[in-house]
């Protein structure tokens, strides 16, 4: 290293330590950070962000065990975009222009995530990062330039649950289905990706019904839906009102063959409907590599939550927070471009390896300290992500039975990308 390259790194690091202590003294309190998260903690996808919200706070609360950031304590300034995309751009324009957050995590379903980054968080070039949003329509973002290089997510593209969708309803012999999809940016790619692949593995798709959100019933789509004969019904949906059309399906006398997107494996839909009507009902979902982050995430997220810790989204929203959390340590600094550096420093595939949990997240910190990069082996597995903010990983196969969600089976990214590039 040359002395005006010595000079260069020593300059930044002190503006960082500035930074902090500056707003340390601004606020006559201790050094902190604040971190905005974005979650739908009412609304349809209700269930999704209240058990994301409390995997972001666990983390921040095993980071600030092992040190926090450069010393500092990780804040959270939660607000609740109520599932609705307006609520949503106002709450992450409070974040930033209003809070000045350093980054901000959320939202959870596509929907409101990207009006966020299209309007807020990609031109003030602040960093984003979903645990849940899969719309392929991010990477195509990520791919025009339209996200600043900004958004992160640590679930897989729906391009790719689509194809899995596809290929798991004929191996259950659902060769002719119904689909009622909701009518958001969620739902219609995933519509469409599946669509695309199931037509091309010799399915038929009887009829096709979008909905819209927060109806006082679906019987009319649930009766278009029912106008041709089909082995079962594809319904993409969240929770609350997933439940209202799966009651009103089988009220209806709609077949008990039910596929489903990742997401309606939640306890609220199982109980909204009854376990006895969803036992020939299977579904996919992002699925994880086991690691050590897994065992402690399941092992002491209930106790910290009072929520199953297999709620959809729940694991990938700790592994989203600890990023953030790790990148601020390992940046140089709190501006965004610094952040985004700190991400791809703990998400090197050849740092040393950290898991999740305080003595891990210790040995990670001590790691960035002597300069090191680290590879953070999340709940759901190793994390890496490409140019676009994406990243790949194996996918769960599901089933109910008696209330309960077991694995069927999983397909990997490997299996996936063949199966795609075939269809």
């Amino acid at each position: 290293m040359t002395i005006p390259e010595w000079m260069a790194r020593n300059a930044r690091r002190l503006a960082a330590c500035l930074v902090l202590l500056t707003a340390a003294r601004a606020t006559g309190a201790a050094c902190s950070i604040k971190v905005g998260v974005v979650m739908e903690l009412t609304g349809t996808a209700g269930p999704y962000g209240q058990a994301a919200e409390k995997s972001v706070e666990m983390a921040f609360r095993d980071l600030n065990a092992a040190g926090g950031a450069h010393g500092c304590t990780l804040l959270t300034d939660t607000k609740d975009s109520q599932s609705q995309s307006t609520v949503a751009v106002d709450a992450a324009n409070q974040l930033v222009q209003l809070d000045k957050v350093t980054a901000i995590i959320g939202d959870i379903t596509s929907s409101t995530t990207i009006p966020m980054l299209t309007t807020v968080t990609g031109p003030a070039k602040i960093i984003q990062m979903s645990p849940a949003a899969s719309s392929p329509r991010l990477t195509a973002l990520g791919r025009d330039g339209k996200t600043s290089g900004m958004f992160f997510r640590t679930i897989t593209s729906d391009a790719l649950q689509g194809t899995v969708a596809a290929k798991f309803a004929l191996d259950r012999g659902l060769r002719r289905l119904a689909v009622i999809y909701v009518n958001d940016d969620f739902g219609i790619d995933l519509y469409q990706e599946f669509a695309r692949a199931y037509r091309a593995m010799g399915g038929v798709i009887a009829t096709v019904t979008p909905y819209n959100e927060r109806q006082s019933s679906y019987a009319s789509e649930v009766t278009a839906a029912l106008s041709a004969p089909a082995d079962g019904l594809y319904l993409i949906s969240t929770p609350i009102d997933g439940t209202a059309i799966a009651r009103a399906w089988i009220s209806q006398g709609g077949s008990r063959r039910l596929l489903l997107n990742d997401g309606m494996n939640a306890a609220a839909f199982i109980n909204g409907v009854g376990a006895k009507y969803l036992n020939e009902a299977y579904g996919t979902s992002s699925g994880t590599s086991p690691s050590a982050s897994t065992k402690y995430f399941y092992e002491h997220y209930p106790a910290f939550a009072g929520i199953d810790p297999n709620s959809p989204a729940a694991d990938r929203a700790y592994d989203a927070a600890a990023i953030i959390g790790l990148a601020l340590a390992a940046a140089d600094g709190t501006g965004s471009a610094a952040i985004r550096a700190g991400i791809f420093k703990v998400t090197d595939p050849k740092g040393v390896i950290v898991h999740a949990g305080p003595d891990e997240f210790v040995k990670a910190l001590a790691a960035l300290k002597a300069g090191q990069s680290i590879r953070y082996e999340g709940v759901i597995g190793p994390v890496s992500f490409d140019a676009f903010g994406d990243i790949s990983g194996p996918f769960r196969l599901w089933r109910i039975t008696d209330g309960k969600v077991t694995t069927q089976g999983e397909m990997s990214t490997d299996e996936v990308n063949a199966l795609r590039s075939r269809h």
